[in-house]
């Protein structure tokens, strides 16, 4: 374990140089390279004994990036949707459409909710969400295609709360 300490103290400067010149950002940069080694820690038992420490390393780094920036990129996407804002000046109506959404995705129940964040906003994998949850790819799929019905039908004005059956 020593020998591993005194590698992973050498290969850091190296991960945090090719960190910020990936994030442009010394903080960002900081906050990959702990990512990357808490990920690294976490699955040692996945790398392969035979393997390099430093590639196996930068091909953590380099992913944890790439996964991150599809996020920023769709989160970018899903505010833009929702505050309409865009180079230009926002229109009235996607104002009116963006709020209207908004005010839609906070009457979904909080298990929608949940599930429409992980995989539109997070950028989860079924797989991903299916291991949360503890269900099967199948019903993931199933839930989150109702979540979205749902928040249509919200966001349309189809439904303006949910019927309830009274039992006498």
């Amino acid at each position: 374990m020593n020998d591993l300490d005194e590698q992973l103290r050498e290969l850091i400067p190296r991960l945090r140089r090719f960190a910020v010149s990936l994030t442009r950002n010394s903080s960002s940069a900081d906050d990959l390279v702990q990512a990357c080694l808490e990920r690294a820690l976490s699955s040692w038992g996945a790398k392969r004994a035979d393997g390099d420490l430093r590639a196996w390393l930068f091909a953590i780094l380099y992913r944890q990036f790439l996964d991150a920036h599809r996020r920023s990129r769709r989160y970018a996407r899903m505010l833009e949707f929702f505050t309409g804002r865009d180079d230009a000046q926002p229109s009235t109506e996607r104002t009116v459409i963006a709020q209207s959404t908004l005010q839609a995705f906070d009457r979904l129940p909080s298990e929608q909710r949940a599930l429409l964040l992980m995989v539109s906003v997070e950028g989860l994998t079924y797989k991903e969400v299916a291991e949360i949850l503890g269900a099967p790819i199948g019903t993931v799929m199933s839930r989150l295609s109702r979540a979205r019905q749902a928040l249509r039908q919200l966001s349309d004005g189809e439904i303006n709360s949910p019927s309830l059956r009274i039992l006498k």
